[in-house]
């Protein structure tokens, strides 16, 4: 047999049994977006113009578009549609642009943690160091926002040999980095279960259209191929279904009118779906399982 991670069992579709979300839906469909903010000229960055020289105001100033601008016109679009979005949220946020978190509230959104700044990465930390980071992530979420949050999301999706473990021994219920089903996953931690929520890796637009070059089009395009598939796939299983933007990368004008398009098709099709958020994706399918009386996703 090949080495594996051991953090979940291979486990087939087809052979698990079915449920229905609450409101009877087969699919549910999440929105998440990055809001993020940068340390200047330290660590890592997510760069338009790769290689621009020192100082980099250039690439700054186009990050620094999501926290002025683009946030503010993604959640009023969302909420245009009935969409209550996820927010990925480097909590330097609420020290360096507190308006944005005013509006992640009135505009319903879920709180995932996503690190204290996306100039970081857990894979550069020891255990002790992640432990304190993690914590001190939960902490300020739950202090500002009067709970701890459900939810974790890896800045650039990177992870150390211990970020598992840790992140179920703080209490976190799901993490929202993977995506290897249509489902979510229990994962295997040292402090019990930990849910994997299935995380859009490619309707992403930062592998997508930063990574890969794709257009606003075809990104747009992408996501409504993506729901009509799944939306058929569903009659017979429950599915998630996640796209995640980012407030500097969709939050441009140009890319907001195409992804427009995307979420206006979604949205079309709300007495089929359950327009939802992880957070309330997770406590649905732990409280199946827990009455079930089992332990894995799908209760296989």
């Amino acid at each position: 047999m090949l080495a594996t991670h051991g953090r979940y069992g291979y486990s087939a579709i087809k052979e698990r049994p079915t449920y229905r979300w609450p409101n009877g839906a087969g699919l549910a469909v999440y929105v998440a977006v990055g809001v993020e903010e940068y340390a200047f000229g330290e660590g890592l960055t997510e760069d338009l113009l790769p290689g621009a020289s020192k100082p980099d105001l250039v690439n700054t100033s186009w990050r620094d578009y999501g926290n002025r601008v683009g946030a503010f016109r993604l959640f009023d679009r969302f909420k245009t549609l009935g969409i209550k979005p996820a927010v990925l949220l480097n909590t330097a946020i609420y020290d360096h642009a507190p308006a944005v978190i005013a509006a992640a509230r009135e505009a319903g959104a879920e709180f995932v943690a996503h690190g204290l700044s996306n100039s970081h990465s857990l894979a550069t930390m020891n255990p002790q160091e992640e432990a304190t980071y993690l914590r001190a992530v939960y902490e300020r979420i739950a202090a500002e926002e009067g709970q701890p949050p459900k939810g974790w999301s890896s800045p650039w999706l990177a992870h150390s040999p211990a970020t598992l473990d840790l992140l179920a021994a703080q209490g976190f219920q799901y993490v929202a980095d993977f995506r290897m089903d249509d489902q979510p996953v229990w994962l295997n931690t040292e402090s019990g279960r930990l849910m994997a929520m299935p995380y859009a890796l490619e309707l992403n637009d930062s592998s997508t259209i930063i990574g890969r070059q794709a257009s606003a089009r075809e990104f747009a395009e992408m996501i409504i191929d993506e729901f009509d598939e799944m939306l058929e796939a569903s009659r017979d299983q429950p599915l998630v279904m996640s796209v995640v933007v980012h407030s500097f990368i969709s939050g441009q004008p140009f890319r907001l009118r195409a992804l427009t398009r995307a979420l206006e098709h979604i949205a079309s099709s709300i007495d089929r779906i359950w327009l939802t958020r992880p957070g309330d994706i997770a406590s649905w399918v732990g409280e199946l399982a827990q009455s079930a009386g089992k332990a894995a996703a799908g209760f296989d």
